[in-house]
């Protein structure tokens, strides 16, 4: 959080990968250092941040067993967060095609169409989802 709002890290600060397992967070402006390591801290990354004259310094840590486990349960939590906003947006759809049938702005059959396609995209989004899930996790696994 900078100036009241959330800010996307890339919108404040050059951020460089000079060794395999670090990356530098410089930021533009010095005062957004003590906000931006403290979004870092409240992350749950498992990362330490380290503030110097330059900017900040994360060193990510190696991925041991435990590490790959715990990443692993945090993409089930992103997975399920996600297939729930996608069943969120199903319903929401499918009130406002309701509300319109109802009002006769739309047919049935414009009504029933509307609703086979809605969940044609809800579909293969979730497709999509759970495709990205499994290759992020093969890549989790993988030693």
């Amino acid at each position: 959080e900078y100036y009241g709002a959330k800010q996307p890290l890339k919108a404040l600060a050059a951020i460089s990968v000079p060794e395999p397992r670090q990356i530098m967070i410089a930021p533009w402006d010095k005062g957004a250092m003590e906000p931006i390591q403290k979004a870092i801290q409240q992350s749950n990354l498992g990362m330490n941040p380290i503030a110097d004259q330059n900017g900040i310094r994360l060193t990510l840590p190696l991925l041991t067993e435990e590490r790959r486990k715990d990443l692993l349960k945090l993409l089930g939590q992103k997975l399920e967060e996600g297939k729930i906003s996608i069943r969120k947006i199903r319903e929401e759809a499918m009130r406002e095609l309701d509300r319109v049938e109802k009002d006769r702005t739309i047919s049935k059959d414009e009504h029933f169409r509307g609703k086979a396609e809605i969940q044609k995209l809800i579909d293969e989004t979730s497709k999509k989802i759970d495709e990205l899930g499994e290759r992020k996790e093969r890549e989790i696994v993988t030693v």
